[in-house]
């Protein structure tokens, strides 16, 4: 008289899962920031006043100067380096980087491409001068110093 009927389980819809993958991927993929380069520099970040914001961080490119971190010291010594992008450069190498890099861009990159130096507070100004002739020599013209607001 009472028979038991055998009730499955509906099975899971998983139709919109993929969907739900991706938006996260997107969201996470435009709120991360990626370092550009691997500092081999120690960089202590100089205090301004009239600061601006950069724009156009895609046509970028940044200039640390300032002496050799921790794990190169003892390979390097303490003497102020130069980096651009992931290499230790000497002066004369930053140029011919530069001059490499504007070469690959297109040209409305090239009219937008900003180069931020990025020196240590400590640097002596002689070393950021012969960089600014290298810059100069490499016809990248709009130069910005990173720096932050006093008191931060």
């Amino acid at each position: 008289m009472f028979k038991k009927e055998k009730r499955e389980v509906p099975g899971l819809n998983t139709a919109a899962l993929p969907d739900l993958i991706f938006t996260v991927l997107f969201f996470f993929m435009i709120v991360t920031h990626m370092r550009q380069a691997d500092l081999k520099v120690q960089y202590r970040v100089p205090e301004g006043t009239e600061l601006n914001r950069l724009t156009h961080k895609s046509t970028a490119q940044y200039v640390y100067i300032g002496p050799p971190s921790k794990e190169l010291q003892a390979a390097m010594g303490t003497e102020t380096l130069i980096q651009l992008n992931d290499r230790i450069v000497t002066v004369d190498e930053l140029r011919d980087l530069l001059i490499e890099q504007r070469r690959m861009m297109s040209d409305e990159d090239c009219d937008r491409m900003v180069v931020s130096i990025r020196a240590d507070q400590q640097t002596d100004m002689g070393v950021i001068a012969d960089v600014k002739h290298a810059l100069r020599e490499a016809n990248a013209l709009r130069v910005s110093y990173s720096a932050v607001e006093e008191g931060e």
